[in-house]
C-alpha cells in the first residue's frame, strides 16, 4: 500500500501505523516509567528479548504479541507512548498505550496504585494525535489514524485483580459472575465506541485467555491439578458475549471495524495439547516459585527455566515468548470459530486494496 504522506522518508511511510491499548499482556514498557509494583523491568524478564537479551517492561522472556503483530506489519516495534524516545518521524511508526494491571473497569488493579487506565490510555491518545499533527499536519494525521491497525487486550484483571481478587470482594458482592460478565461487556463496548470516535477503523479485540488455567490459578484455587472451574466459567461466560457485542457494534457502525479474537480458544488449544505445539507443559510457569512456580512475581530469586520454549508460561499470568507467537499466527490465519468475522490475514488483505 501507498500512502500519500509528503516528503516522509522512513519505512514507516510504506507501513500502516499501530496502536495497543490494554493490559500486560500487551504493555511494551509503559510501566517502568511509573511508580507501580505492576512491572517487568529487571531481570530474568526480557531474557530471551533480540538483540539486547534485556528486559524492556515486557512481561515476556522476549517478544510479545504486539511485537510479532509490528513484524507482519513491516514496521519497527511499538515503543511505549511514556518512552522519550517517542519523538519526532518515531511517532508514524504509532505507540504502544497499554498498562501492566489495569482493567475495563477503573477500580481493576487498584491495589498497583499508578497504572494508566483505559480513559487516561484514550487521553494519551489523543495527546498523541494532536502530537502527529504537528509533525505532519492535521489531515495527514488524521488519515494515518484512519488507516491504523489497532489492538486491544483488556478484561482478565478485571476477574483476577478485581473480582476474584478476594473472597467477598466488593464486586463479587455486587454482581453475581452471570450479572458481572453482562456489565463488563457493556462497559467494554463503551470502549470500543471511543476508539471508533478518536479515528479507528480497523481494531482488533482480544477476549480472555483461559483465566483458570494460569499457573498462578492452579497455584492458588486447583483440586487435582485440574484448571479453577470458576475462573474457566467466567471466562467461558465472557468470550462468546464478546464477540457478539462485537458483531452489535459493526452492524450499528455498518462497517466490519472490530474483529474478535477468541483467544482462550487459541490458549486452550496449547493448555490441552502442549506437546502439539512442542511445549512440554502448559502447567508450569518458566519463572516463579511454589507449585507450578505459579507464586509471586518472577526475580532473580525465581526458579527458572532452561528452556522457554518448552514452556507455554512464562511467569505465573503470562504466555511465553513462543506462546505468543503461536498466539500470533492463529490471529493471521485462524478460522471463523477463533476469528470473528475474519481472520488478521484477511483484513490486511482487504485494507491494502483500499489504501492508496
Amino acid at each position: 500500500m501507498v500512502m500519500a504522506l509528503g516528503t516522509l522518508s522512513t519505512q514507516s511511510e510504506a507501513a500502516r501505523a499501530f496502536f495497543v491499548f490494554g493490559d500486560s499482556l500487551v504493555d511494551n514498557g509503559n510501566n517502568n516509567y511509573l511508580a507501580t509494583t505492576a512491572r517487568a523491568d529487571s531481570p530474568p524478564y526480557g531474557i530471551d528479548f533480540a538483540p539486547t537479551h534485556r528486559p524492556t517492561g515486557r512481561f515476556s522472556n522476549g517478544y510479545n504479541i504486539p511485537d510479532f503483530i509490528s513484524q507482519q506489519l513491516g514496521t519497527d516495534l511499538l515503543l511505549p507512548y511514556l518512552s522519550p524516545q517517542l519523538t519526532g518521524q518515531k511517532l508514524l511508526v504509532g505507540a504502544n498505550f497499554a498498562s501492566a494491571g489495569i482493567g475495563i473497569l477503573n477500580d481493576t488493579g487498584v491495589q498497583f496504585v499508578n497504572i494508566i487506565r483505559m480513559f487516561r490510555q484514550f487521553e494519551y491518545f489523543e495527546e498523541y494525535q494532536r502530537r502527529l499533527a504537528a509533525e505532519i499536519g492535521a489531515e495527514q494525521a488524521k488519515r494515518r489514524v484512519n488507516e491504523a491497525l489497532v489492538l486491544i487486550t483488556v478484561g482478565g484483571n478485571d476477574f483476577v485483580n478485581n473480582y476474584y481478587l478476594v473472597p467477598f470482594s466488593a464486586r463479587s458482592r455486587q454482581y453475581n459472575l452471570p450479572n458481572y460478565v453482562t456489565y463488563l461487556i457493556s462497559e467494554y463496548e463503551k470502549l470500543l465506541q471511543k476508539i471508533y470516535d478518536l479515528g479507528a477503523r480497523r481494531v482488533l479485540v482480544t477476549g480472555t485467555g483461559p483465566l483458570g488455567c494460569v499457573p498462578a490459578e492452579l497455584a492458588m484455587r486447583s483440586t487435582n491439578g485440574g484448571c479453577s472451574a470458576e475462573l474457566q466459567r467466567a471466562a467461558a461466560l465472557y468470550n462468546p458475549q464478546l464477540v457478539q457485542m462485537v458483531q452489535g457494534l459493526n452492524s450499528k457502525i455498518g462497517s466490519n471495524v472490530f474483529i474478535a479474537a477468541n483467544t482462550a480458544l487459541m490458549h486452550n488449544d496449547f493448555i490441552s495439547n502442549p506437546q502439539a505445539y512442542g511445549f512440554t507443559t502448559s502447567k508450569m510457569a518458566c519463572c516463579g516459585q511454589g507449585p507450578n512456580n505459579g507464586l509471586g512475581l518472577c526475580t532473580v530469586a525465581s526458579n527458572l527455566c532452561t528452556n522457554r520454549d518448552q514452556y507455554a508460561f512464562w511467569d505465573p499470568f503470562h504466555p511465553s515468548e513462543k506462546a505468543n507467537k503461536i498466539i500470533v499466527q492463529q490471529i493471521l490465519s485462524g478460522s471463523n470459530e477463533m476469528m470473528y468475522p475474519m481472520n488478521l490475514s484477511t483484513a490486511l488483505a482487504l485494507d491494502s486494496m483500499t489504501m492508496t
